[in-house]
């Protein structure tokens, strides 16, 4: 693969609902490739490269596997990357689902057990 826009690159991925949408994201400058901050849209990005977004909220970090010429479905815009996003963290900094209300008594009761 030679290349592809980084804009059309990240329309065609659905990273971004819209072509303009993902030039504005990389004119303010939310995307990065291979933790190169990228400012210009014509940006070629090629299989291997490695590339950062931040959106509003929340963050993705993806492999380039593949380009296409034009944008299809979403099970095909699946295969054009592999997601590398690491999973999120509560906001106390845990990973992983809150307990249950029956799950929460029974760690009460061992921890409030005498030895």
């Amino acid at each position: 693969m030679p290349g592809q826009r980084l804009d059309k690159w990240l329309w065609c991925a659905r990273l971004a609902k819209t072509r303009t949408g993902a030039a504005r994201l990389i004119e303010a400058g939310k995307i990065r490739i291979n933790g190169d901050r990228v400012l210009k849209s014509s940006r070629l990005v090629q299989s291997g490269d490695v590339v950062t977004a931040a959106f509003v909220g929340r963050v993705a970090v993806v492999r380039v596997l593949a380009a296409v010429e034009r944008r299809g479905p979403a099970s095909l815009a699946r295969t054009l990357y592999e997601d590398l996003t690491p999973p999120a963290a509560d906001s106390d900094g845990r990973q992983g689902p809150r307990p249950t209300k029956r799950d929460r008594r029974r760690l009460d009761a061992l921890r409030n057990s005498d030895p």
